[in-house]
């Protein structure tokens, strides 16, 4: 077993629930177009940030975003809705971690609540150098948090092969 197995083995599982972030935020006209529709870059820089806190929430150490591996909108938010982001993280590496994120979005006047979008961000902790440094492993307790661990293992999994592909043609291309 390597050391950094070893080391990996001595940190506690951590439940997905000690992780949960919840950010709720009400849209107002700087966030949005002539139009009324809050902007993309808007909901992005909301939804990093709900990310982030669940990443230094499981890991206990400041974390930076490595990558956003998906970002899906399926409406739009619109000036004085409330959007609602609820982040957790799904699935821990070594260091890095995979955070998946909900975005609602409220009319207030008539409490209705719609999702507009996921995504799924990947964070790694980092120690007081400024160097990646070991997480807890993730607690899936739940069917349903059992499942998104699942598929961000084999999310993991796929980057990783992608990873190696490009660094082949790289070293290929260089030759």
């Amino acid at each position: 077993m390597s050391q950094a197995d070893k080391s990996l083995k001595q940190l506690a599982p951590k439940p997905v629930a000690e992780s949960a972030t919840t950010l709720a935020t009400l849209m107002e006209p700087a966030d949005a177009n002539p139009m009324g529709n809050v902007h993309g870059g808007v909901i992005m820089k909301l939804v990093d940030q709900a990310a982030a806190a669940a990443a230094i929430r499981h890991s206990g150490r400041i974390c930076v975003t490595v990558a956003v591996d998906r970002l899906d909108f399926f409406g739009p938010a619109h000036v004085g809705d409330m959007v609602t982001l609820k982040a957790a993280v799904n699935y821990t590496h070594r260091t890095s971690m995979e955070v998946g994120v909900r975005i609602d979005a409220e009319t207030l006047r008539e409490g209705h609540v719609r999702q507009i979008g996921t995504a799924l961000l990947i964070f790694v902790a980092l120690d007081d150098k400024c160097r990646p440094i070991e997480v807890p492993p993730v607690l899936a307790q739940s069917d349903e948090e059992q499942l998104r661990f699942r598929q961000a293992e084999l999310r993991y999994r796929h980057r990783k092969e992608l990873r190696e592909k490009e660094r082949a043609l790289r070293t290929s291309s260089t030759n």
